[in-house]
């Protein structure tokens, strides 16, 4: 079965040409011009991913990211804004959005991010099976065949990426990454906007963190970027 994806965009012509590229790609292709819609087809055909514009008539992009993101965690979502919604993009990213594009953009470019998106979400589903089912940090507990984590033995609710990043960082331990790397071993690109991954910290540590403020087990390594410490025991 073809994997669906599901595109929210209120251009037309954007939205043609969005459909087109990634239906040659090989993707079955859902497609709404409202955030309303949005959310109906999400909770029907279930995609395995979200192109999301942020300026969508009534319902804001923002909101829907929001709301797909409180039924589905680990629902991949790319965001496409324009080139002045620079604060709308952080917040886009705080709510739990995987990255975004600025639009204009290339299609070529989009394939190849829903592509890698998709790609990470099969291969660290798969890696469940090698890697330790439970990773333990003191109170933290992380079962990453069932993608789920507790701190003190409450239930944290992570985002996918966030999930993925925390996996990463426990299961190298010590180990100082730089904002590129993680986006390439993480997110599996290339290139792209490192403030990705700097929101994507500030939100694990905001849940797995006593004091996000002086963070003890995702630290940061000064010029360079963060390392996992584990914390206190």
């Amino acid at each position: 079965m073809p994997t669906r994806v599901l595109v929210v965009e209120d251009d037309p012509t954007v939205a043609e040409v969005v459909r087109t590229y990634l239906g040659n790609a090989g993707l079955e292709v859902d497609s709404a011009a409202d955030g309303v819609t949005a959310l109906a087809v999400a909770a029907r055909s279930r995609p395995a991913l979200v192109v999301l514009d942020l300026m969508l008539p009534g319902l804001s992009g923002l909101e829907v990211c929001r709301r797909l993101r409180e039924a589905r965690p680990d629902l991949p979502v790319i965001m496409l804004t324009a080139l002045g919604e620079e604060a709308d993009r952080v917040v886009g990213l705080e709510l739990g959005a995987d990255d975004y594009l600025v639009k204009p953009f290339s299609p070529r470019e989009l394939v190849l991010r829903v592509q890698s998106a998709l790609r990470r979400t099969e291969t660290v589903h798969s890696a469940g099976q090698q890697v330790a089912r439970r990773l333990v940090a003191g109170d933290l507990v992380a079962d990453v065949a069932g993608r789920s984590v507790t701190v003190a033995g409450a239930d944290v609710v992570l985002t996918g990426r966030e999930f993925d990043l925390l996996v990463h960082l426990m299961t190298h331990p010590g180990q100082a990454f730089t904002r590129e790397r993680l986006m390439r071993e993480v997110w599996g690109w290339e290139y792209g906007d490192t403030s990705t991954v700097t929101v994507h910290v500030r939100r694990l540590r905001e849940k797995i963190e006593a004091d996000p403020a002086a963070p003890q087990r995702l630290v940061t390594v000064w010029g360079v970027g963060y390392r996992w410490d584990g914390g206190p025991e």
